[in-house]
């Protein structure tokens, strides 16, 4: 046997395959304590529910059953009365046992306890619970999705896919486009343009590629494209990592006009041919306006054949400067917020 080191090319290799195992078998591990404790807290929350209903016991048996598991496992954590209550209420959303181990056992607890506090309506929790497993969802994010309203507006894009795009793509397309799109994170006056419209955006690019959702990849604004001696420029630019293709966004800071249609319809037929690799599936286009008439975006979008979707957009409007002048500063709210406090001691 060689007792020399290893060569460094190739013990580097094996470290890097064993680092590998031992990761992946860390996450599956941490994964199967999450279920089991999952299971766990929907079995306690299970046994509460049905022994109050055969009892008739009222809610202070909770408190008492949090002081007396806590005395009995004083090492383990989750045993207060208000996540006692959580399990409770989780069993009582999720009475199936099956289907409660195929999505939200996968979820983190707190993720759960998230959803049981902002959604009441059992499809809409099962949506978010499906989501934040595919995406793998922060709580932060989870929160952000559910104050934004992600379940109503994802997928309500008008489009064109289902005759533009072959059925698997056309369905995934649909249901990456939302209606409206939420810029809250935008601070503009009512009559901003498109240009500054998109210098917000791309300033705060990482707000808008989490609001874009899952798989947007930013390529460039005002991309430029040279077509028969003339210069044309792209507002934004963008690759789906999971469609495989190019998606090209307009920009409209006023009400959706047919002839949009047309000049994205240009855009794309550019981008097929001067960007587009023989492996990447058609361009998509999307046109974000201010407001739109749902029969003028049908019409328009009616015989056209080159894939594209039009919603709308939303942001936060600054004050006028004479109503701005007229609002106490910072400095004024804080002091009289000092003198009420001192005033109520």
């Amino acid at each position: 046997m060689n007792d020399s080191l290893p060569s460094t090319p190739s013990y580097a290799a094996l470290l890097k395959s064993i680092k590998e195992r031992i990761q992946t078998a860390q996450v599956r591990a941490a994964v199967a304590v999450n279920q089991e404790l999952v299971l766990l807290y929907w079995g306690i929350g299970r046994e509460i529910l049905s022994r109050q209903a055969q009892e008739g016991w009222g809610k202070n048996v909770i408190p008492r059953l949090s002081r007396d598991l806590a005395s009995e496992f004083p090492e383990m954590k989750g045993l207060s009365p208000r996540n006692l209550g959580y399990m409770k209420a989780f069993a009582e959303a999720w009475p199936d046992e099956p289907i409660l181990q195929q999505p939200a056992a996968k979820l983190p607890w707190f993720h759960n306890c998230i959803i049981l506090d902002r959604i009441k309506n059992q499809a809409e929790r099962l949506w978010y619970i499906q989501a934040a497993i595919e995406h793998g969802w922060s709580r932060n994010v989870l929160v952000v999705q559910i104050e934004a309203g992600l379940y109503r507006r994802q997928g309500k894009a008008i489009t064109n896919f289902t005759k533009a795009l072959p059925a698997p793509q056309s369905d995934l397309a649909q249901q990456l486009l939302k209606d409206p799109y939420n810029f809250d994170f935008l601070m503009l006056s009512k009559d901003a343009d498109e240009r500054e419209v998109e210098t917000g955006l791309v300033a705060h690019i990482q707000k808008f590629l989490l609001e874009l959702g899952t798989g947007f990849a930013f390529v460039g604004r005002q991309y430029p494209l040279a077509i028969a001696g003339d210069d044309y420029r792209l507002d934004l630019l963008f690759y789906h990592l999971k469609l495989r293709c190019f998606v090209v966004i307009d920009l409209k800071t006023g009400p959706f006009q047919p002839e949009y249609a047309g000049k994205m319809n240009f855009y794309l037929a550019a981008v097929d041919d001067m960007l587009k690799h023989p492996s990447d599936n058609p361009t998509i286009g999307l046109i974000l306006c201010k407001g739109k008439r749902e029969l003028v975006v049908e019409y328009a979008l009616r015989n056209l054949t080159t894939p594209m979707g039009i919603a709308e957009f939303r942001h936060l409007e600054k004050l006028p400067a004479e109503l701005m002048g007229s609002l106490p500063s910072i400095e004024e709210i804080e002091a009289e917020l000092g003198s009420s406090s001192a005033d109520g001691e």
